[in-house]
């Protein structure tokens, strides 16, 4: 392991204003969660010019909240003033948010969002009846991942009736009742209108805690997105490296350490692993030395950008050289089936037959070799860098689609 030392004085940063933790939004397509992710951040998420178009989230969006706290008031706000008293606010923490989709077609996608995230806002709209079907799926996600911190928004409130809030919020804790979010707090808000978003904050701050790390473990970080920051016919003189977009689930990084990005590239049927040197470190547009786990990084690296463009790189595993989990080109887990009673799902596992595995923040395709009630074994069409015991998913072919059939653990 290498290490370069940087010139210049280290810019000084608040820690509360670096992001610390990830809380993923949930919940059915088109219930306001992008919206919500607006009214707490400023920052509309939904990018991707096909998102926009369609009026849906197709990709993980992401967004940093800075919460500060009014003394005076005794209120949460994501402004420096009061809005009441108009004094100044204290910062308390920053988290990052991380919109995922809700189009039932693309839960792999907020699978993968689930692996970096530590806590989750629920959102079930109050014009529609609960549960949807993505309502259901998602919440079935928060017991897969093992996410237990969580806040429900009751959102659209401005859209229906004082009675029919009442009712409303009556149908959510009658369909959370037995499951992992049925002590979570719910609270009523309009997203559309900024309404109760204090209260929010609130929510938040008592019961999404930030946990302990441990900085001494080896570092890994989820690569979740990457790309190339260049302009077209950028001057060779002024290029800069790849960029990898993730969040670190242990240990730390460090800028001048040298990192491995697994399983690399894939080149004359082998993976070829990846190394390369760490430029610069960025959290919440603020240049960093030490990245700690908890909220979204970005790594500038020395890579060719060729390599990390248009997320080439998304679903890779980044730590010390040697120091990371074996790359695995096939997979045996123990499978635990979800019961959603959707036609065809119950069927036996056969040879050959295709699943969609989703791994950390990787999805790739499993060919099954063999089956069992207690055992599964996959063929992959792209490695995955993994321990044992660390959970998967999986998903059926049904019909023209693909449908999260169950989840297991790496044996």
């Amino acid at each position: 392991m290498s290490k370069k030392k940087t010139s210049g004085k280290n810019e000084e940063i608040d820690p509360r204003l670096i992001p610390e933790l990830n809380i993923i939004t949930l919940g059915h397509v088109d219930h306001g969660k992008t919206t919500l992710t607006e009214a707490l951040s400023g920052k509309w998420t939904a990018s991707h010019s096909e998102e926009i178009k369609r009026g849906i989230t197709l990709r993980l969006g992401y967004a940093d909240v800075t919460v500060y706290y009014c003394k005076n008031c005794g209120i949460y706000t994501t402004s420096q003033k009061c809005m009441k008293c108009f004094n100044d606010c204290s910062p308390r923490r920053t988290f990052s948010i991380v919109d995922a989709p809700g189009h039932e077609t693309l839960m792999a996608t907020v699978l993968s969002g689930s692996a970096i995230a530590e806590g989750c806002i629920f959102v079930i709209a109050a014009n529609e009846p609960c549960p949807q079907p993505q309502t259901k799926e998602h919440l079935m996600v928060l017991d897969i991942v093992g996410i237990k911190n969580i806040v429900i928004v009751q959102n659209k409130i401005d859209l229906v009736s004082k009675e029919r809030a009442r009712e409303h919020y009556e149908e959510i804790k009658r369909f959370v009742q037995g499951t992992v979010a049925e002590n979570a707090p719910i609270v009523p808000v309009s997203a559309q209108q900024r309404i109760n978003i204090h209260y929010l904050l609130e929510a938040i701050e008592n019961n999404i805690p930030t946990p302990k790390r441990d900085l001494k473990a080896e570092p890994k970080l989820y690569v979740a997105r990457s790309f190339d920051v260049n302009k077209p016919g950028e001057e060779i003189k002024n290029l800069k490296g790849g960029i990898l977009g993730g969040s670190i689930v242990r240990g730390k990084l460090e800028v001048g350490e040298e990192i491995e990005i697994l399983p690399g590239v894939h080149y004359k049927d082998k993976w070829i692993p990846i190394r390369t040197e760490i430029k610069s470190l960025q959290k919440a547009g603020k240049n960093i030395e030490v990245a700690t786990p908890g909220g979204l990084l970005g790594v500038m690296t020395g890579l060719d950008p060729f390599l990390t463009k248009s997320d080439s790189l998304a679903g890779q595993v980044v730590g010390i050289p040697g120091k990371l989990p074996e790359v695995l080109t096939e997979l045996t887990f123990e499978p635990h089936i979800i019961e959603r009673g959707i036609l065809g799902e119950d069927k036996p596992f056969v040879q050959r037959e295709p699943l969609l595995i989703t791994c950390g923040v990787m999805k790739t395709l499993g060919i099954v070799l063999n089956a069992s009630e207690n055992e599964i074994r996959v063929k992959l069409k792209i490695p995955v860098c993994a321990e044992k015991g660390e959970k998967i998913s999986f998903s059926r072919r049904v019909g023209e689609r693909w449908s999260l059939t169950g989840w297991g653990k790496i044996l």
